[in-house]
């Protein structure tokens, strides 16, 4: 099918998806002041006012009604079965999810019982429309090999349920979590593009189009949060697009899904890490993510939010430049090069604000050492 066919059912896509949930939202919004979903100001939030939540509603139902719109005019060719069960998959699981998601945002669920629905979610997929990972490459060797399912299943589990809290986690700020959702699916619509998936350009297009339109209100000063239903959804719809959309995973391409979604994830991470290093429960909150840092360095939240976007957008380069090298059958050096330089940059950016302690650093301390050394042993010639 030509390319120029698929970018555009893309753009017609994108652009119904965008209306709808400009036109969704001003509603979203007085529902949820209606049946009482406000998020209250606290000791870990930013926001100093009462603010309406469940605006991940509207980018769910623009999704939802734009795809269901799109399907029976799309052509045979244009969806196998794999493309079929991958769209149902991520109606079915992200129906749940935003249900989940929405029922957070009145009454604040146990977050066992969140963890349980999302594994269920997750268990939709894999089981219901056998979305999985299946196949595995041996670093620096060429062949395929089918992946046992005692490891495929949980293994796709863990990086849904994983992906979908991981966008949760950075939602903190008006229009971050909307933001960086938006440019790591661009990033994901850019490589269908050049890779020729015509369901991952439909899906990836019509989920853009949803989260530009929601952005509207939820840019700062935001006017809506998205809340629970909306960055649970984008983070399931995430999981499922950035491992499964170009349906296969393998050891060196499994680096491009993770570096599409690199901010959330590295945030992750270091939360996880600062705890440790604090004698913290991991699951424990705090105000030391990213966000949090870079506003307590004296960014101003709109700069905090356009930095982040910055930084989701150098991952978005990287996965594409890498996916493109492995086309090219350079992936596992590149990747291998890739891997270490990003390693050392979020090491170096970690110790400089701060994110995991702000007092310990130990790569910035020992590359100054070199560095004063050299200089005198410059002198002492």
């Amino acid at each position: 099918m030509p390319i120029g066919w698929l970018i555009g059912i893309g753009a017609a896509g994108f652009a119904l998806a965008m209306g709808i949930a400009l036109a969704l939202t001003p509603l979203v919004k007085k529902f949820a002041v209606k049946v009482g979903a406000m998020d209250v100001p606290d000791h870990r939030k930013v926001h100093t006012q009462i603010m309406p939540r469940m605006g991940g509603l509207a980018i769910y139902a623009a999704f939802t009604v734009t795809i269901l719109l799109f399907l029976p005019w799309l052509p045979d060719s244009m969806l196998s079965s794999y493309d079929k069960n991958l769209i149902m998959g991520m109606l079915v699981g992200g129906t749940v999810i935003v249900l989940l998601g929405a029922m957070d945002d009145r009454f604040q669920l146990n977050a066992k019982l969140k963890f349980l629905v999302q594994i269920a979610a997750a268990c939709i997929v894999v089981f219901g429309y056998d979305i999985k990972i299946n196949l595995v490459n041996i670093p620096f060797g060429s062949a395929m090999q089918p992946m046992a399912d005692w490891i495929g299943i949980p293994l796709t589990i863990f990086w849904i349920v994983g992906v979908t809290n991981a966008i949760n986690l950075i939602d903190g700020l008006d229009g971050l979590a909307a933001g960086v959702s938006g440019i790591a699916i661009a990033t994901i619509l850019v490589m269908a593009a050049i890779m020729g998936q015509g369901s991952v350009i439909l899906l990836s297009a019509v989920l853009l189009g949803g989260i530009v339109g929601f952005l509207h209100y939820n840019f700062h000063p935001a006017k809506i949060f998205m809340g629970d239903s909306g960055s649970l959804f984008l983070g399931f719809a995430l999981a499922n697009l950035s491992m499964l959309g170009f349906k296969q995973i393998t050891i060196v391409s499994f680096v491009v899904p993770i570096l599409i979604i690199g901010v959330p994830l590295s945030d992750t991470f270091f939360a996880i890490i600062r705890r440790l290093v604090n004698k913290k429960p991991i699951f424990a909150p705090d105000k030391g993510h990213l966000h949090h840092r870079l506003q307590q360095l004296g960014f101003s939240h709109r700069k905090t939010v356009l930095i982040i976007y910055g930084i989701a957008a150098f991952f978005g380069a990287c996965a594409v430049i890498l996916s493109i090298a492995t086309s090219a059958g350079m992936g596992n050096w590149v990747t291998f090069i890739v891997i270490c330089v990003l390693i050392f940059l979020l090491q170096i950016g970690a110790e400089v604000i701060g994110i995991v302690d702000k007092t310990r650093r130990p790569v910035i301390n020992f590359l100054r050492g070199m560095f004063l050394r050299q200089q005198a042993n410059t002198r002492s010639k």
